[in-house]
């Protein structure tokens, strides 16, 4: 098991999601639940008023909200998403999300970088 993941990437375990999130008064902490070769799963926790300005990613992502509420900016405006939502931002596609209402925590879901072109 590797010792910066909550679950080991060999094995079948289950984890307790909401007793895992850490929370801080006044930051973003993330803890990366699985690191495969193929998925990178990561459990943060926002406080309110924390922010993780616009920027994409090469890989596909799905951020699955737990607690609370925040605001995704994708497709050029700003959404309000609360607990139960699940977000599919493709590769590349731009985004910001932060804290506006309170702290709220997230899974986010990535999977392999995308394919180079003409590979």
């Amino acid at each position: 098991m590797n010792p910066r993941t909550l679950l080991p990437s060999d094995e079948a375990r289950a984890l307790e999601l909401a007793s895992s999130v850490q929370t801080s008064t006044a930051g973003i902490v993330s803890r990366t639940v699985l690191q495969t070769p193929e998925l990178r799963v990561v459990l943060f926790a926002f406080a309110e008023g924390q922010e993780l300005t616009g920027h994409s990613s090469k890989r596909r992502a799905l951020a699955q909200i737990l607690s609370g509420e925040c605001e995704f900016q994708f497709n050029g405006e700003w959404t309000r998403l609360a607990a139960g939502a699940l977000l599919h931002l493709p590769p590349e596609h731009p985004h910001a999300v932060r804290a506006h209402a309170g702290p709220f925590s997230m899974l986010l879901t990535l999977g392999s970088e995308a394919p180079a072109a003409n590979a």
